[in-house]
């Protein structure tokens, strides 16, 4: 199945429950608006566009639980807040309430929000394909590309962004190998990304975190693509450790690309305006239930980081690629 999906005889948002990966993963199924939020939060659905999807169905179950309107908007604000800095979630919802704002009954503000929420699941694999094929214009033959996270179909409704622009370079017969970063705390990238490509039967390495920048100086990568969260006016907020490889990559003269969709872009704003979630400490403190720190001791975990677009040569999208001007992106001039 997708990553996310509504079940019509059920009336519930089905989710693949990507916590328990690489082990089989199974069908999590949200009946109310509460239960998605905690899918989100606990990351049984992750990645910007795929919660974006999911926000659009968790409408849906808001109108589907509330008896007015108004109670449904309210669970809705609810559901925008489950992850601050992802853009994509508050888009969806926002796009979904738009388009029922002159129903007077609940049920016909659910009926009508289910065929957006649909249409924009179907919208995003389109979306998808769209990038890998703008993507792999950037690749070459025998690249050995880095990657950080996952921003594969798991990511998204189907197909990926990063990895969706590698998907696109070996259905065109180049042979691109990645190299993936287990990405801590929670290992999106040894548990999810590596799980994807195998099954694909793409050529993946796992490393760990801190070693990228040594296999970039011994000339081990020759471009790094990632996904994004939010794009700002001057910078891209990704997973925490982002920046590092950007870092690096500069520094070894190595391409750094980042491919999103459109609904990723929030240009009304700068990195400044920007709330970076903060997780659970306990996420560093244990590892799948086992003590990995002492007792008492203090967590930082930021979710995420931001690059500035200095450090960016490009960031791919489903109208084209665009280039970052003197630390700026300006979409209508570009495309």
């Amino acid at each position: 199945m997708r990553t996310v999906e509504w079940d019509d005889e059920k009336k519930v948002v089905k989710l693949i429950d990507q916590r328990v990966l690489p082990s089989d993963p199974p069908i999590l199924e949200c009946r109310t608006v509460s239960e998605l939020i905690d899918a989100i939060q606990t990351l049984a659905v992750r990645g910007a566009p795929a919660i974006g999807v999911a926000g659009a169905f968790g409408v849906v179950l808001s109108f589907k639980e509330s008896s007015t309107i108004e109670e449904a908007r309210r669970k809705c604000d609810e559901l925008k807040r489950a992850r601050p800095t992802a853009v994509n979630l508050s888009w969806a919802i926002e796009r979904v309430l738009a388009a029922v704002e002159d129903c007077e009954s609940v049920d016909n503000a659910m009926e009508k929000s289910l065929d957006l929420a649909k249409r924009m699941a179907e919208e995003d694999v389109e979306i998808n394909r769209a990038i890998g094929k703008m993507g792999a214009k950037l690749f070459e033959d025998g690249d050995r590309v880095l990657t950080h996270c996952n921003a594969g179909r798991l990511a998204c409704v189907d197909w990926g962004t990063a990895l969706g622009v590698i998907r696109s370079c070996h259905e065109e017969g180049k042979r691109v190998f990645v190299i993936a970063t287990e990405t801590r705390p929670l290992n999106q990238g040894s548990r999810i990304t590596a799980w994807e490509l195998m099954r694909d039967g793409i050529p993946v390495t796992l490393i760990t975190d801190s070693s990228a920048a040594y296999l970039m100086r011994k000339g081990m990568i020759d471009k790094v693509i990632v996904g994004a969260d939010r794009i700002v006016r001057d910078a891209v907020f990704n997973k925490i450790g982002t920046y590092s490889h950007a870092i690096s990559a500069k520094r070894h003269g190595i391409p750094f690309y980042v491919a999103a969709p459109m609904s990723t872009f929030d240009l009304d704003h700068t990195e400044a305006d920007i709330k970076v979630e903060e997780r659970d400490g306990d996420e560093l403190r244990y590892f799948k239930g086992i003590k990995n720190a002492p007792d008492g001791v203090d967590v930082l975990n930021f979710a995420f980081d931001a690059t500035p677009l200095e450090l960016v040569d490009a960031i791919i999208t489903e109208k084209g690629i665009l280039h970052p001007q003197n630390g700026r992106i300006e979409v209508d001039r570009q495309i």
